[in-house]
């Protein structure tokens, strides 16, 4: 039986977790001398390597001494907090990774519960020693502090800590003192993480997540063999008798076949179907089930239907609602934090997730695919509570330069949000408030404007609480196309004092496109394929040259955090438009 440990790396948004196990990948020999390693190879998909953040979980194992370490890469952002839910049930210990200068962030508390709750064993990790101004003892302290405040046992509290620099490829037990390689952490790892609990008994194993062809779970006892009859035990408690075509077990970034698997291991099946996330896959003679995984629930929803603007089917291969429906009943196998109920309609279904990124990632790999869709508003989800009418509230740290304080303080309290704390860290000063998620939507762009791009922002769920009241909502209006056609820069020169354009000059639009934002409040229906009418008395060109402002271009996000409701945002695979519900202006008059 070989030795193994099984740890998973948590960490807040851009504390350096994949880079990390870049490093550690690259300490332990995985990649072939001669090959050339490209940097944070475990962001695999486009989006993620866009973004700068990890979106799915990945695994991956090293070697070091005579122990195999499965070391799994968690995504930081609460968005993502389904990932870290499921994949934190595979582990015996969790490697924390904390940068020198934020100390804990609202994410590491929030993946930090969650490993505490499952009584992993933690070790902490201080990135980034080499940043200036940094203090890494103090926040040792902070970690300490906030695992206490968690409920965290006296094993727990009694953690390894590490300081370094992933980036530069060196850790050491002092920060003063920088090594050149980052054996320590290894070291660590092996004299503290414990090994997996090995129990007597017939086989189970807990399916955690899905490859494309196969799954990936852990093994909490007996072993498991290629071409094996097993039974799939369901959440609702109802079994089905299979049998498991092929073992894998990983080693480096790739998949090793295996005949047979023992308990406490990691590995990947392929050949059953019909299963969900959270199965058991046990003995067919005597089959017992794991207690199934726990997700926290979704806080928001949006409504995708299908294309059906005069646009449709120009850019993507799928459109129809079969092609929709399919892919969204694809997402929801691995997706566990995401819901889909159908509506009234066949065309339209009610998308629930934990937050506007979360589902913006979703239509973005749908966009990226073929797929054509729209999207509704983004809605929070409201509960009654003992008759009371509740929404979700979050917690929001702005880390700001001090001269900004105001304007931030300002624009959050008119969302309804409440000061908690203000702490001053260099010359930047750290807020903290209560918001409900209703005051989030749109508020991130622009706080970025008002800070001049320098406020860093956080949020993570706090829970439910009673209705905070109405909150403001973008005072300026759309400007709406009136005709199909094309945009003639004449007369976008003409009417540009009415408003600000998202349209470019000679773009085709279409009627009931939102083509820009009105100067003031109320929307305002405007005639822009217009061409100018020629004379015989003049040339066409005699008259001043038109100066046309450049057009706003938003991403998908922005789009979503900026319509209201009686709009969608048309996604295809080449662009993003936003349009009215009503396309005709009768018909948004009678309505």
């Amino acid at each position: 039986m070989e030795k193994v440990k099984n740890i998973a790396i948590i960490a807040h948004v851009d504390h350096g977790k994949t880079t990390l196990v870049d490093k550690m990948l690259s300490a332990c020999k995985v990649f072939d001398a001669h090959k050339e390693v490209g940097e944070l190879v475990m962001d695999s998909n486009d989006l993620e390597r866009e973004r700068g953040i990890t979106i799915r979980s990945k695994n991956a194992a090293v070697r070091y001494l005579d122990y195999k370490i499965n070391i799994i890469d968690t995504p930081g952002h609460s968005d993502f907090g389904g990932e870290v839910e499921r994949v934190l049930k595979m582990t015996d210990g969790v490697l924390l990774l904390v940068d020198a200068f934020e100390g804990p962030m609202p994410q590491t508390r929030f993946v930090l519960q969650k490993a505490i709750e499952l009584g992993l064993k933690p070790m902490v990790v201080v990135n980034k020693v080499d940043k200036e101004n940094c203090d890494p003892e103090a926040v040792y302290e902070k970690v300490f502090d906030l695992m206490f405040e968690l409920g965290a046992t006296e094993d727990q509290l009694d953690f390894p800590v590490v300081y370094g620099s992933a980036k530069n490829n060196w850790m050491s037990e002092d920060w003063k003192v920088p090594t050149d390689n980052i054996n320590v952490i290894f070291e660590k790892i092996v004299a503290h993480i414990p090994s997996p609990k090995i129990e007597e008994g017939t086989a189970q194993m807990q399916i955690t997540s899905l490859d494309y062809s196969s799954f990936v779970g852990r093994i909490f006892r007996g072993s498991l063999k290629s071409g094996m009859q097993v039974a799939l035990i369901k959440r609702d408690g109802s079994i089905v008798k299979t049998k498991i075509k092929e073992l894998f077990t990983f080693e480096g970034m790739t998949k090793k076949s295996a005949d047979v698997v023992e308990a406490g291991e990691i590995c990947a099946l392929v050949g059953i179907e019909g299963f969900e996330i959270g199965d058991t896959v046990s003995d067919p003679t005597n089959p017992e089930a794991l207690p199934p995984i726990s997700i926290d629930e979704p806080t928001m929803s949006m409504l995708f239907t299908i294309n059906n603007s005069p646009f449709f089917g120009k850019e993507g291969e799928f459109v129809t609602s079969r092609h929709i429906s399919d892919r969204l009943n694809k997402e929801l196998e691995k997706n566990l934090a995401m819901k889909v109920e159908k509506t009234s309609s066949a065309d339209a279904w009610l998308v629930y997730g934990r937050g506007v990124m979360h589902l913006a990632v979703l239509i973005e790999e749908m966009r990226r695919e073929g797929y054509e869709l729209q999207v509704g508003q983004p809605q929070v989800l409201i509960k009654q509570i003992d008759g009371v009418k509740c929404e979700p509230v979050e917690e929001l740290t702005v880390d700001v330069p001090e001269e900004f304080s105001g304007k931030v303080i300002e624009m959050v309290t008119k969302r309804k949000g409440e000061m908690k704390t203000m702490a001053p860290t260099g010359n930047r000063i750290k807020l903290e408030f209560e918001i409900p998620s209703r005051g989030l939507i749109g508020m991130r762009s622009n706080m970025l404007t008002a800070t001049q791009g320098e406020a860093v922002v956080a949020h993570r769920l706090l829970g439910y609480q009673p209705w905070k009241g109405d909150i403001p909502q973008r005072q300026n209006g759309s400007l709406i196309s009136m005709e199909t056609g094309n945009a003639i820069p004449y007369s976008i020169n003409k009417i540009q004092e009415r408003g600000k354009f998202f349209v470019d000059p000679n773009e085709d639009i279409y009627e009931g496109q939102v083509i820009g934002e009105n100067s003031r409040e109320g929307d305002l229906t405007v005639n822009v394929t217009k061409t100018k009418k020629l004379t015989n008395m003049r040339a066409s060109g005699s008259d001043d040259s038109t100066k046309i402002i450049p057009a706003i271009k938003r991403s998908l996000e922005e789009s979503l955090e900026y319509i209201q409701s009686d709009e969608y945002v048309e996604v295809t695979p080449k662009s993003i438009r936003l349009r009215k519900i009503l396309l005709k202006e009768g018909e948004r008059k009678r309505g």
